[in-house]
This record gives C-alpha cells, sequence and structure tokens, in this order.
C-alpha cells in the first residue's frame, strides 16, 4: 500500500445529532482528520491515556479525532440490557447481536472513506506495527470492544468484521487493547511526532528491534556511553546502530530476526 497524501487539517463539518458524536464535544467534527471510532460499554475510558503527550497535543490540534459510541444507549429494555446467557449453557454473559447491530449501524453511518471495522479479539491476527501503519495511511478505524465472554458470532459473520488481537492474553474488555493500538497508529499520522525519522529507526519499524540509546552524563555510575557515539563519525555511528539492532533481534526476539533474514534474502 502507498502513502496517501497528508490531509488539509482545520476544515470542519457538523451533522445534525440528538447527542454528542465525539469526545470533545466543544469542536465540531474535523473533515478529513483520521478518526477513531470506539463502540464500548464504557465511553467515559476514552481518550484515557490518548490525551496526553503527543497523541493528545495531536487531538486538540486536529490531527486526528476520536468518536466514541456507548453500547448500553441501544440496550433493550427498561434496565438497557446489552447482553444475554450462552446459548449451550455456560459461564458468563455474550453480547447480544441486536444491540451490537444498532451501535455498529450508528457508527458506520458517520464513518467517511476508508476505515476497517475491527472486533478487538483474543483469537484475531495479532497486531503490530505493519498494521498500525496500514491503518495510518486510511481514513480511520472503527473499533468494537467486547467484554464479558465475547460477541455473539453472528455479528463478526454478518458484517465481515476483522478480529485483531493485542497479544496472547485474555483482558477484560477491549478498551485498553483500543487504546494502544491507537496511539501505536496516531503516532504515525503525519505531523504527530514532530520529527520523521523518530518513526523511521524505532523497533519493528524494518523488521528489527531498536538499538540502545545514550544521553548525558557521558559517564553514569562507572558505566560510559560507547565511544563510537561520541566520534561524531555518521557512517560509523549508523553502522554500530544496525549491527546493535541486529544483535539484539536475534537474541530476543529469533522469531523476527528469522522473517527479517529470510526478506532480505529474496
Amino acid at each position: 500500500m502507498t502513502d496517501t497524501p497528508s490531509r488539509a487539517i482545520g476544515r470542519k463539518s457538523i451533522s445534525a445529532t440528538l447527542k454528542p458524536r465525539e469526545l470533545m464535544t466543544d469542536t465540531p467534527l474535523l473533515a478529513g482528520a483520521w478518526t477513531a471510532q470506539i463502540i464500548t460499554l464504557f465511553p467515559q475510558a476514552f481518550p484515557g491515556v490518548l490525551g496526553e503527550s503527543l497523541t493528545g497535543r495531536a487531538l486538540q490540534d486536529g490531527l486526528w479525532q476520536l468518536q466514541t459510541y456507548d453500547l448500553r444507549t441501544h440496550g433493550i429494555g427498561k434496565h438497557r440490557n446489552v447482553d444475554d446467557t450462552p446459548a449451550g449453557g455456560g459461564a458468563g454473559m455474550v453480547l447480544r447481536p441486536d444491540v451490537l447491530e444498532a451501535a455498529i449501524l450508528e457508527a458506520r453511518s458517520a464513518a467517511k472513506g476508508i476505515m476497517p471495522l475491527v472486533y478487538l479479539s483474543p483469537r484475531g491476527r495479532r497486531f503490530d506495527q505493519t498494521m498500525a501503519r496500514n491503518w495510518a495511511r486510511m481514513d480511520g478505524v472503527t473499533l468494537l470492544c467486547g467484554r464479558f465472554e465475547g460477541v455473539d458470532e453472528r455479528v463478526i459473520d454478518h458484517f465481515g468484521i476483522t478480529e485483531v488481537s493485542l497479544g496472547d492474553f485474555v483482558l477484560t474488555g477491549g478498551e485498553i487493547a483500543a487504546q494502544a493500538m491507537i496511539d501505536a497508529t496516531v503516532r504515525l499520522l503525519p505531523g504527530v511526532l514532530g520529527n520523521a525519522e523518530s518513526a523511521v529507526e524505532e523497533s519493528h519499524s524494518g523488521g528489527l528491534l531498536e538499538h540502545p540509546q545514550y544521553t548525558k552524563p557521558a559517564l553514569w555510575q562507572g558505566r560510559p556511553i560507547p565511544e563510537v557515539l561520541m566520534s561524531g563519525n555518521h557512517a560509523k555511528i549508523a553502522a554500530w546502530r544496525r549491527a546493535m539492532s541486529e544483535q539484539i533481534t536475534a537474541q530476543r526476539r529469533p522469531d523476527l530476526w528469522a522473517a527479517y533474514k529470510a526478506k532480505d534474502a529474496t
């Protein structure tokens, strides 16, 4: 997938709605800004850490926008029930398909351009830097955060939802995973990091883990900064960093190292 041109930021559009569609209620929807839609039982969990530091500043500056959709508003009956017991018996509860359908349709009606619909699930494909890079090249993403024992399978089949996992472990819900994936993606958007080289040189960007980093003081607890980094010879510094990245990757992530070597051999 090729890089898409950066979009103009600041063009605003306002659509009629009975309730705010975005977290920053004093800010109208930004036309063309990368959009993260979150379908969740806990909209108050957002932006969370995404509202801090670089991602928070980028959110305030309109480089991306956040829209939350509360599953509870689509709940059934007086108590707004969103779940029921598993068919066939078993422990826990399952999110109802009719509730999920209403929330998904609400979110997708506001989706613009290319925005994949993703269910955060431990059985999905594992999220990685390549996926974050692909999402950053799109117009946004719609993330469905599960709870309890998960969602009714018919919803996944009906909407053709892609399942993505943060890792080989189980969380109580998808909200933490959603924030991690959004953070990994937003930082790749033009203008967020400030220094574009930061995203190029870091771990996973070239298939290798990042080399060690050092800063002042030059000597700390009897440990000096490697002499090559103080030499001013940029070619030698680049070669040292490359060698260290390869060494660390081979030692700590043999799976990544094998994939890197295989790609290098083609």
